[in-house]
């Protein structure tokens, strides 16, 4: 496969780029600054943190203190997760202070027990915890467990977060998505062998 014209602007690569910019336009390189005034490229796994075994994931879920863990449940190969991912670069500095991020590659083997236990068959799919219990959203879909699909905008994360976050220092584990309804993803569940 021949490489293409990137279209993102924030690829380093733009001429040849071995990740594209998909029609949604994004790409896996993005520019990160760095001290001394220069600009650093790298791929979006190298700025967040990428689990691929259920140990990894268990020892962030009990490790996390006092912060908000955001898991983003999907594969870097698809455009709504590089979408998803490209929002989650861009507000992790501004939600540090009260939250962590990681991204989950639900192809990997060792994290199918999460991915059936939060029955994750849409990706991307995020999944809330705050001092290792799992954080709840009602959003006006059926499914309370997770966020499934990508914010339109990079507020909209950290409006969501920031929500979770101060119903979980009030002791709640279920939160009211603060976004307005047509902002949310729709999406329609569907049960096998029901």
């Amino acid at each position: 496969m021949a490489n293409k014209k990137c279209i993102s602007s924030k690829c380093i690569y733009t001429e040849n780029c071995i990740f594209p910019a998909n029609p949604i336009g994004v790409c896996k390189y993005i520019v990160s600054p760095v001290p001394f005034g220069r600009n650093f490229f790298l791929p979006m796994e190298y700025i967040l943190n990428t689990l691929t075994k259920k140990v990894e994931v268990d020892s962030i879920i009990k490790d996390t203190i006092d912060k908000v863990l955001v898991l983003r449940f999907g594969r870097s190969s698809d455009p709504l997760s590089l979408q998803l991912d490209d929002i989650l670069c861009k507000s992790v500095r501004e939600v540090s202070k009260f939250a962590t991020v990681a991204l989950v590659d639900i192809d990997s083997e060792d994290v199918q027990v999460y991915v059936k236990y939060f029955d994750i068959t849409l990706a991307p799919s995020i999944v809330f915890f705050f001092n290792a219990h799992h954080m709840k959203m009602d959003s006006g879909s059926a499914d309370h467990t997770k966020w499934v699909g990508a914010f339109q905008r990079k507020q909209d994360f950290i409006d969501v977060v920031e929500a979770i976050f101060r119903g979980a220092m009030k002791g709640k584990l279920i939160v009211t998505c603060p976004l307005p309804p047509e902002r949310i993803p729709k999406f329609q569940l569907l049960y096998k062998d029901v």
